[in-house]
């Protein structure tokens, strides 16, 4: 790989010494895109010069030994919906995307919410979700496991999966609707008072994967936030909205 490029991706260690899979989560590190969408925004819906986004695709893409027409990715809605990916091409509606074809990069866009990387050792399927506190109040983690059985018979207890950087519970303030959505067990007051809670949904998301038959010794979880590391990450909170989007990743490269 070229590593000189200055794009600086977190590689899951869960994931290490897999043959062929390519599964990584950007930062903000390594682009083009002027501020506030600096460096390497790669999301096309945040007002940034789409040929910013496309030469940042670029250098990823070079980073990774990849063509771009190889990642698909979904217009996410903060829904639960799946689709099974046959081939390239931009979907719609979608917050988790599975494939078993090889050299299709399946991948999903954050800002704070939650990207989830699953991978099935044995049929080697691949997955990808966003979990914001919608997605994960609809147990999308879950039903994208679900979803993986039903599509390629994968069985939980084979998979790997990886709960990514998001915004984490000791920053993540909500008010009282959201948190009725949760168990007890993921919320904490908020110092700020006022009834307002302090959300954790890594660890709902983590819990989703265990729920759905995965090992709990095969479930890692970033323990970075991306709301806390202004240098590393987009954060849309801390940001006010006006950020960009780092991509999570996972696919099987066409040879081992």
């Amino acid at each position: 790989m070229n590593h000189t490029s200055g794009i600086t991706p977190l590689h899951p260690s869960i994931f290490h010494n897999i043959l062929g899979l390519v599964a990584l989560q950007t930062t903000r590190v390594g682009g083009v895109s002027a501020s506030p969408l600096d460096s390497l925004n790669l999301g096309t819906h945040v007002g940034d010069d789409p040929e910013r986004v496309r030469e940042n695709e670029r250098r990823l893409c070079a980073f990774l030994e990849i063509s771009c027409e190889s990642i698909v990715t979904t217009g996410q809605v903060h829904g639960t919906e799946i689709a099974v990916v046959t081939g390239p091409g931009k979907l719609d509606g979608y917050d988790a995307l599975i494939t078993t074809v090889r050299g299709l990069f399946v991948g999903i866009l954050t800002a704070d919410c939650y990207p989830i990387l699953i991978y099935d050792r044995r049929t080697r399927a691949c997955g990808a979700a966003h979990a914001g506190w919608q997605g994960t109040a609809g147990r999308i983690a879950e039903k994208t496991v679900n979803a993986m059985h039903n599509s390629f018979g994968t069985r939980p207890e084979d998979c790997l999966a990886w709960v990514g950087t998001g915004i984490s519970g000791e920053c993540y303030e909500i008010g009282g609707e959201v948190a009725a959505r949760f168990s007890s067990r993921y919320l904490k007051p908020s110092p700020s008072g006022e009834g307002r809670q302090l959300l954790d949904l890594s660890a709902a998301n983590r819990d989703q994967l265990i729920e759905a038959g995965i090992p709990p010794s095969q479930v890692q979880c970033s323990e970075l936030c991306s709301y806390r590391d202004a240098d590393r990450f987009f954060s849309y909170r801390r940001d006010n909205g006006k950020t960009g989007r780092m991509l999570a990743l996972i696919g099987l490269r066409h040879s081992d």
